[in-house]
């Protein structure tokens, strides 16, 4: 795929495909986010939680660490991973804060990486 390449600047790059039939732009701001958002996916314990939260819709960080049998520190550390990648959002309700699967921000990455596929 990196027969020929052609710089277009910082924040983006032009990369020939091996073929000849073209060529793929890589746009780095959003495959920072992406490659963000797949390394906070890529976790066991992180893939449990999205699979719990999918399947409740949303939970409390005590909802999840009592049905998970973890502390609470470990289910808040790894909750604030997903969060700082969007792959979970936060509703508050008075004292309380609700964990949700973002899943426009799933869909975007998942639709990014097929792009990618595809041209590759």
């Amino acid at each position: 795929m990196t027969a020929a390449k052609e710089k277009l600047g910082k924040e983006s790059l032009l990369i020939a495909k091996e073929d000849g039939s073209g060529q793929i732009k890589l746009e780095y701001a959003k495959l920072r986010r992406a490659i963000l958002t797949l390394r906070s996916i890529n976790h066991p314990l992180r893939k449990q939680m999205l699979v719990l939260l999918e399947q409740k819709k949303r939970m409390t960080v005590t909802e999840i660490y009592d049905k998970l049998k973890l502390e609470q520190s470990v289910a808040s550390q790894h909750l604030a991973i997903m969060r700082r990648a969007e792959v979970v959002k936060t509703t508050r309700e008075g004292k309380f804060i609700f964990y949700s699967v973002n899943s426009k921000r799933i869909e975007e990455v998942t639709a990014l990486v097929e792009q990618l596929a595809q041209k590759a």
